[in-house]
């Protein structure tokens, strides 16, 4: 879920509110004595009048899409079987405050995620060490280069660990202060080979099992052939830092989550994943999944 489409928009709303704005105050009114004098019907210059009209549509949209609601499309299926490859969501801005567009910057405090929540965030890259020792971010996974930059992108996941809780995870079993995850096996996985998502999961013996994070009961997929780092460990300490959660996909062997690079910093949240409105499977797996639309995500 790379480009950051709030940055484009309030760049566009600056602009287009700048050349209107400057239009009105220093040379609207000469301009329209001039028509006026030669009793000609006045129009704006073209570049005026596109701003004029855009303006309060992108800002409106830029207003939205800040701090109400913002749509994202699941590109990867780390999130199967609640999320699927294709499905477009809604995330709740306002659910854990009020930020500033495209800075991401916190303006209200309005709540903080709680166990089980489905949130999207900013990537914040791997941990690596620079030449000095100090950790930092990186794009890099293998930290070679620990200064590659980071990737703007928008990443789903599950908050497992919550600030000063000590976690533990070895394959798919979690344990949050001492105490084991509820979860239950379901069944097989069963899925459409004809989709490269599905038959990942089928050709490596995936499970399903309803889980328990707080008050979230969902599903996740589990294929134990799959090896995945364990919590604690170099990059993950067993008490979550604070201001930080532990996220992970509810695919969990096909996840590139907290066990990989760390805690999510609660500044990269953008917001709360809440319904599913479309979901579109491809032209040759499905098409539209019209029982998926209108779905609330848990």
């Amino acid at each position: 879920m790379d480009f950051d489409f709030s940055a484009i928009l309030l760049v566009l709303t600056v602009v287009f509110g700048v050349v209107w704005g400057l239009d009105r105050l220093f040379f609207y009114k000469n301009r329209k004595a001039k028509y006026d004098a030669a009793g000609e019907e006045y129009r704006d210059p073209a570049p005026v009048d596109w701003a004029r009209s855009l303006f309060p549509v992108i800002f409106v949209v830029l207003l939205l899409r800040s701090f109400v609601a913002e749509p994202f499309r699941i590109p990867s299926g780390s999130m199967m079987p609640t999320l699927d490859v294709g499905d477009f969501i809604l995330v709740n801005k306002f659910a854990y405050g009020l930020r500033l567009p495209a800075f991401n910057n916190k303006i209200v405090s309005v709540g903080e995620p709680k166990r089980g929540d489905v949130v999207v965030f900013r990537f914040p890259g791997f941990l690596c060490q620079d030449e000095n020792g100090n950790v930092i971010r990186s794009g890099d996974v293998t930290c070679a280069d620990p200064h590659a930059p980071v990737a703007s992108q928008n990443w789903i996941k599950r908050v497992v660990g919550l600030p000063g809780d000590t976690i533990e995870v070895h394959d798919s079993q979690i344990v949050i202060n001492g105490k084991p995850v509820i979860d239950t096996q379901i069944g097989p996985f069963k899925g459409n080979v004809s989709r490269s998502e599905d038959n990942y999961l089928l050709y490596n013996g995936a499970t399903i099992w309803s889980e328990q994070l707080g008050t979230a009961n969902h599903l996740i997929a589990r294929m134990p052939s799959l090896q995945t780092p364990p919590i604690p460990n170099a990059r993950v300490p067993s008490v979550v830092p604070p201001n930080c959660y532990i996220v992970m996909g509810d695919d969990r062997e096909n996840s590139e989550d907290s066990r990989w690079w760390g805690c999510m910093p609660e500044q990269n949240l953008v917001g709360k994943a809440f319904m599913i409105w479309f979901s579109w499977k491809g032209v040759h797996t499905g098409a539209v999944d019209f029982h998926r639309i209108g779905m609330l995500i848990r």
